[in-house]
């Protein structure tokens, strides 16, 4: 089993808008509500693909109660943990003129001492074949409290800042940072160097997110680069996510890497053309994993 945890789990809101302009007005053209923070929508993902998975998260108060209906009714298996602030809400405003994406992060409501423990002790129980600890760490949570999760485990940390350096201690099987965080916590301009700077600080492997122009993996095995066959326009906010789901899905399968990339760029470009984070074209993904291209880094 994949078990992702989602400390600081929100109910996301996606308002879709012309476009966005400064004091302006906006009229929506539409507005969706679903339950989610990274690891929950990893775990949609991982769910979509027939993957045995269960999301660990957190939910309290009325905003709580909405985001537990709505794992409910999409069927996704979870351990929810109460607790006594409300769960946050983060806000996507999406440009259907030009595609561009616009994210509001609420900071989320403070865990108490127990409410942590509560949380560790329920991943624990599920003993898991591959961890998967993504997102930002709430007010209250223990700096080092991705470490202690992922000690000993297979797993994969998706955070950023001083909660991506702390979790190093864990020693996470791969950390998945896009460019700028990788920059951000290294503080080094190249991505490989940077990648190599986070290996020698307790990451077995690094997986670096470009954007449009794929994934970057540094391995003990070899440094790869892999590209999709061409670039999609859409709503980018879960392509992280997706990326995030394939390495799981790989390590569980203990699969080579170029075949895990292979299935990351092509998951994250089906969750590019899915209507909000945690939905992938599947339709997509099968066709586009023959045509990603994966090659050893540096060569043209």
């Amino acid at each position: 089993m994949i078990v992702t945890v989602t400390p600081n789990a929100a109910l996301d809101v996606t308002y879709t808008v012309d476009s966005l302009v400064p004091d302006a007005v906006h009229r929506a053209r539409d507005v969706r509500h679903r339950a989610g923070g990274k690891g929950v929508n990893v775990a949609r993902v991982l769910h979509a693909l027939g993957a045995d998975v269960r999301a660990v998260t957190t939910a309290g108060g009325a905003t709580g109660a909405a985001f537990a209906a709505d794992l409910g009714a999409a069927g996704l298996p979870a351990d929810l943990v109460p607790i006594d602030g409300e769960t946050r809400r983060t806000t996507t405003v999406l440009s259907a003129v030009d595609g561009s994406v616009t994210l509001l992060n609420e900071p989320g409501p403070e865990l108490s001492a127990a409410e942590w423990a509560l949380l560790a002790e329920r991943v624990r129980r599920r003993e898991p074949e591959v961890l998967v600890c993504a997102g930002s760490l709430p007010p209250g949570a223990p700096p080092d409290g991705y470490a202690r999760l992922l000690a000993g485990t297979t797993s994969v940390l998706d955070t950023s800042g001083p909660a991506l350096l702390a979790g190093l201690a864990g020693r996470p099987t791969v950390v998945k940072p896009n460019l700028d965080e990788l920059r951000e916590v290294t503080g080094v301009a190249d991505p490989v160097a940077a990648a190599r700077e986070l290996r020698n600080a307790g990451a077995g492997a690094v997986v670096v997110s470009l954007g449009a122009d794929g994934l970057l993996a540094v391995t003990a095995a070899g440094t790869w680069h892999a590209t999709p066959s061409a670039a999609l326009a859409g709503n980018s906010t879960g392509a992280g996510d997706a990326v995030v789901a394939a390495l799981a899905l790989g390590l569980c399968r203990r699969e080579p890497w170029p075949e895990i990339l292979r299935r990351a760029v092509a998951l994250s470009g089906a969750a590019v053309l899915g209507p909000l984070a945690g939905d992938v074209d599947l339709a997509h993904y099968h066709r586009e994993l023959a045509a990603v291209r994966v090659r050893p880094e540096g060569e043209s």
